[in-house]
């Protein structure tokens, strides 16, 4: 950390061992995946998992030092930290969208291996008034209580935002549990036709940017016991904001075109 004395101001990262690191854990992993599909053993899968969960945790406590003790996180630096950041979600936009797009491409037309019906001939679709609808409840809520959050450290009241913040995680949590117990309750696997396919790979991705996000707030919560943050200087906080209404917006769609219009 050694590029801080310059007269401009901007950050010029220094060299860090963490992007390779972070894609040899990535290929781990992949490598992986692909394996165990194919019927080997889950150890190398989850050497990369760990290798990844390592590699996040170191780069992130050097990320959160620049920004906290070394003053790098300049006015212009955090403009540069929220556009990126804008185009990331702008990113995720498109991944889902695809997933959407997959979705609505077999439902609308669905073809004779399917019975031309949709849902296809022999799948039994999860009642959407159930464990959906009381998921949506719970994902709603936890927007509300991460607004009362941010809005009370604007205000600089650090105890409701540490309290308000704490019931977001919860309701993160509690989403991934029931959305797990939903999985292990449904009568069809991914390997169901096309129906089975696309319903697990888009809830499933999102239920991951779920447990991203709760260790995104997660994270925040300890910098904000650390007084981390200001009310005028809270860049990360403000995009694992973001990340969670996009959490938030994307199941709405979930639930209403997958569950709701998909399972009827």
């Amino acid at each position: 950390m050694n590029n801080l004395n310059h007269q401009h101001p901007f950050h010029i990262v220094d060299r860090s061992p963490w992007p390779i690191a972070g894609a040899i854990g990535a290929l781990t992993t992949t490598t992986g995946l692909v394996s165990w599909f194919q019927g080997d053993n889950i150890y190398t899968a989850l050497l990369g998992l760990l290798t990844l969960a390592f590699i996040t945790t170191l780069w992130w406590r050097d990320v959160i030092r620049e920004a906290t003790f070394l003053g790098a996180h300049t006015s212009f630096v955090v403009q540069g930290i929220k556009i990126g950041f804008i185009l990331f979600i702008l990113s995720e936009v498109m991944f889902f969208f695809s997933f959407f797009w997959a979705f609505f491409h077999s439902a609308l037309s669905p073809t004779p291996e399917i019975g031309m019906t949709w849902p296809p001939t022999g799948i039994n679709p999860i009642h959407p008034w159930g464990v959906p609808l009381l998921n949506t409840a719970i994902l709603l809520s936890s927007g509300a209580s991460l607004t009362w959050s941010h809005h009370s450290l604007r205000q600089n009241n650090g105890e409701e935002a540490w309290n308000s913040l704490i019931i977001t995680i919860l309701l993160g949590a509690w989403f991934t549990t029931l959305q797990a117990y939903e999985y292990w309750e449904a009568s069809f696997s991914i390997a169901d036709s096309v129906y089975g396919s696309t319903f697990f790979v888009a809830t499933g991705f999102h239920g991951l940017h779920v447990i991203i996000g709760t260790t995104f707030l997660t994270v925040c919560l300890f910098r904000l016991a650390r007084a981390h943050f200001s009310t005028n200087h809270h860049v990360g906080f403000e995009c694992a904001i973001w990340y969670w209404h996009f959490v938030d917006v994307v199941w709405i769609f979930l639930f209403v075109c997958i569950y709701w219009w998909g399972g009827a």
